[in-house]
């Protein structure tokens, strides 16, 4: 008789293999999410009516997580304020804080919620995860009591933060993150005192999270990734958009592309504020996304991703952002005007013909481009741009930048001015710069705000080249370059 075990063996190591292999991508959503404001953000409500808000919105993202989980969802991030909204003061924002854990406690508040103080947003969270098997990414309030033993406490005495909080599949509270970089109004919420790295590995791959602005600056997202090389980061935002670098999808895939990392982005929905515009990007470019500000609904995003994109024979190489741009003479450089892109003040110059070779420098940085038009139309406008300076009036931050963009009309003062609609095709663009850092961001943007993913490529000398001529009209193609040694101390971090 011939013994089983070597068929047994076999069928285990078939099954690990299989298993393997599924491992080497999974299936993620990001879901952007229309938030039910509270009628008056400015004024303190009971905690009863702030819970009857929170359980109104988790209403909606549990719809949207049922739904993910049914097309095969490991992970759903979900957006920053996605549960209570934004702009409140401090004491009208309490009744909506929970006291979340350090993970290290092992809790599952579905299965225990009177373990720690109540916090029926935890429980519920984590029951959404436990429920449909699948990893529940969610941004809420912490509140941290605090007294005058702590010279750093508030006079109210407690610390409130902006907080992401991770669940896994069985209900798990894995990971709790404290917003770092707090955007402007964010006046109901405290700095932490150093940033957070937090990571978590799961069966398919390691994970980072933090929020919003954190994105702009090198602690903790370039930490996360070139540091303690996570796989996937995790993003819930509320981004409002702002033309021509800074549309969320434009500059949350560039991103993702000039740190080589998956990025799940969730944002809000409010056409109001300017908020649209989530996606799954790639180190390759957008997986999937979406952007509208017509519409008031929000929208489930779900796509395949690597699970460890540096093991992928697809992973791009490193790039020499400078390498191309040192290595030639400057093109002839015609005449420059200096135009406003917000408040920042670039170098211009006007293609004045449909191909050529045009340089543009300031300061530092001089950015090439090469370029030929297929249909330029006579009521448009393009410029090669150069900045290099600092960003920001109360948060100060060094930005690089080259960017070819249209004009919003024939009159040069309008350049760098917000433009949504082009008409013109490009046959072929190449842009690159002198940067003096290995962190830049590149996009290309096409009229109505939609991306081109497959349509340009990065070169290992740090040139921005499209493959061939751009399938639709062109808005902006752009190097952003973040020269974060430069940054000016942070004026408010200390401030309780």
């Amino acid at each position: 008789m011939v013994s089983p075990w070597p068929v047994v063996h076999a069928a285990v190591f078939a099954l690990t293999a299989l298993q393997a292999l599924a491992s080497d991508t999974f299936i993620a959503a990001v879901y952007e999410h229309a938030v039910i404001l509270p009628r008056a953000a400015q004024e303190a409500v009971s905690p009863e009516d702030a819970l009857a808000l929170m359980n109104k919105n988790m209403d909606i993202l549990e719809g949207a997580i049922k739904e993910a989980a049914q097309q095969g969802a490991r992970i759903i991030v979900t957006p920053e304020d996605g549960i209570y909204g934004w702009v409140f003061t401090r004491e009208a924002i309490y009744p909506y804080l929970e006291d979340i854990p350090d993970p290290e406690v092992n809790w599952i508040p579905c299965t225990d919620p009177t373990r720690f103080a109540p916090a029926p947003v935890l429980e519920r969270l984590s029951c959404m995860a436990r429920n449909n098997s699948i990893y529940v990414v969610a941004n809420i309030g912490d509140k941290k009591s605090c007294n005058s033993s702590d010279p750093s406490c508030p006079s109210d005495g407690r610390y409130q933060y902006n907080t992401n909080v991770v669940f896994d599949s069985e209900g798990k509270l894995v990971a709790r993150y404290h917003k770092y970089n707090l955007f402007r109004q964010e006046t109901q919420f405290n700095y932490p005192k150093e940033p957070e790295l937090v990571t978590f590995k799961t069966p398919f791959g390691k994970f980072g999270i933090f929020t919003c602005f954190d994105i702009l600056f090198r602690e903790p997202a370039v930490v996360l990734v070139s540091e303690l090389q996570v796989d996937t980061v995790l993003f819930p935002t509320a981004w409002m958009n702002v033309l021509p670098f800074l549309t969320a999808v434009e500059f949350h895939s560039a991103w993702a592309m000039g740190m080589r990392v998956n990025l799940l982005s969730a944002n809000t929905h409010n056409i109001r504020m300017s908020m649209t515009g989530s996606g799954l990007f790639t180190p390759g470019g957008a997986a999937a996304y979406y952007y509208n500000s017509k519409t008031e609904e929000g929208r489930l995003l779900v796509a395949e991703l690597s699970a460890r994109p540096r093991l992928s024979p697809t992973y791009p190489p490193a790039v020499n952002w400078s390498s191309y741009a040192t290595s030639v003479k400057n093109f002839t450089e015609d005449s420059t005007f200096l135009g406003a892109v917000r408040r920042d003040i670039f170098t211009f110059s006007e293609l004045k013909h449909e191909d050529g070779n045009y340089t543009v420098c300031q300061k530092d940085l001089c950015c090439h481009l090469t370029y030929r038009m297929s249909n330029k139309s006579n009521d448009e406008i393009y410029v090669l741009g150069a900045f290099d300076g600092l960003h920001g009036s109360v948060i100060k931050y060094h930005w690089q930048v080259c960017t070819l963009l249209k004009c919003k009309s024939t009159d040069l003062s309008t350049c760098g001015q917000p433009v949504e609609t082009a008409q013109t095709k490009f046959d072929m663009f190449s842009l690159s710069g002198t940067f003096g850092t290995n962190y830049v961001f590149p996009e290309v943007l096409y009229s109505d705000v939609q991306l081109a993913p497959g349509e340009f490529e990065v070169l290992p000398d740090g040139r921005l080249e499209s493959k061939n001529s751009t399938s639709k009209p062109f808005l902006t193609a752009t190097l952003f370059g973040r020269r974060y040694e430069k940054d000016l101390k942070h004026p408010l971090r200390n401030s309780p």
